[in-house]
């Protein structure tokens, strides 16, 4: 007797495929698309300042097949100095995952939490690589916290749908 009909008898529920355990499986990560413009080049390069730099977080993501679905994340980072515009990336990092079995309560979070978190550094690394590549010094994207991120996107989502305004000077961002 092996050791693995030790640890599953005949006929139990993880030799016979009766028991459908929750899957989740990272199938592939993949740079889909990235955009980068330097449009006062080569003029810029002499304006005095730092930079001030500006970025833009978003997630979504799209069932492709039974089981399957394909998780984005988007940054938009616009770096400008005395009011002109350094440069514009945009990037997209995106994952096929693999999904079966986890409780639809689970299901949300799972793909606005736990997904992103493991694509965003991808993310990250690709578009320090990218600014490297012009000269420029890379930007460093911030840690984010996707829990904290998902947290106000339902709240927001929530609000906009029981017809409750957000306060004048509030602005929420992804």
């Amino acid at each position: 007797m092996t050791n693995e009909s030790k640890l599953f008898p005949p006929n139990s529920p993880a030799t016979d495929g009766s028991a459908t355990s929750p899957v989740f499986q990272l199938q592939r990560v993949y740079l889909k698309d990235a955009s980068l413009e330097l449009p006062n080049a080569p003029q810029i390069f002499l304006e005095q300042g730092a930079p001030q730099i500006e970025v833009q977080l978003d997630v979504s993501h799209d069932n492709v097949a039974d089981g399957v679905t394909e998780v984005v994340v988007r940054v938009t980072a616009t770096a400008r100095v005395n009011d002109k515009v350094l440069f514009l990336v945009e990037a997209k990092q995106a994952a096929i995952f693999e999904l079966r079995g986890i409780p639809e309560q689970q299901l949300l979070p799972v793909l606005g939490i736990v997904c992103p978190g493991i694509i965003y550094p991808y993310l990250r690394a690709n578009v320090a690589d990218l600014l490297t590549r012009t000269g420029l010094p890379p930007i460093h994207l911030a840690e984010i916290n996707f829990e904290a991120l998902y947290q106000q996107k339902s709240v927001q989502d929530a609000s906009a749908t029981s017809g409750l305004n957000l306060p004048g000077g509030t602005q929420t961002r992804q």
